[in-house]
């Protein structure tokens, strides 16, 4: 079986890095380069993400909660020009991905099981009782 965060580093953290990539070389001109350097990945995969051929997640896309997802990137974006780094923005967007049941969905549609309350700790959930 696997574990909640298994599915966040499968699904949630590529596509989080791919719309984080999108967002810093498109609209605020940072060069694939420097992406690349400040994700600790190398240009070809900066160039995949962009490209979609990488962290996709239909999962996250057909949420119904994906428009917040993009807006919460977008900050993220703004606040990394501003002097934040990537894994403070990267775990600030993961806590909203798992705060608005975005992460509940993932896990019940790659376990096929209800998903444990640790999934999504927030009130918000749409499994609290």
């Amino acid at each position: 079986m696997k574990i909640p965060c298994e599915l966040i580093v499968w699904y949630v953290l590529p596509s989080i890095r791919r719309e984080l990539a999108r967002e810093l070389v498109e609209k605020h001109h940072l060069s694939q380069a420097e992406v690349a350097r400040r994700f600790g990945v190398t240009d070809a995969a900066i160039s995949q993400y962009l490209k979609a051929k990488r962290g996709t997640s239909k999962e996250i896309e057909n949420s119904g909660k994906y428009e917040d997802f993009k807006k919460e990137v977008e900050q993220a974006a703004i606040r990394i020009m501003n002097g934040s780094d990537i894994v403070t923005e990267t775990c600030r967007i993961c806590e909203m991905v798992k705060k608005s049941g975005m992460l509940v969905k993932v896990y019940e549609i790659h376990t096929g099981l209800t998903a444990p309350s640790c999934v999504c700790p927030d009130l918000e959930c749409p499994n609290k009782a």
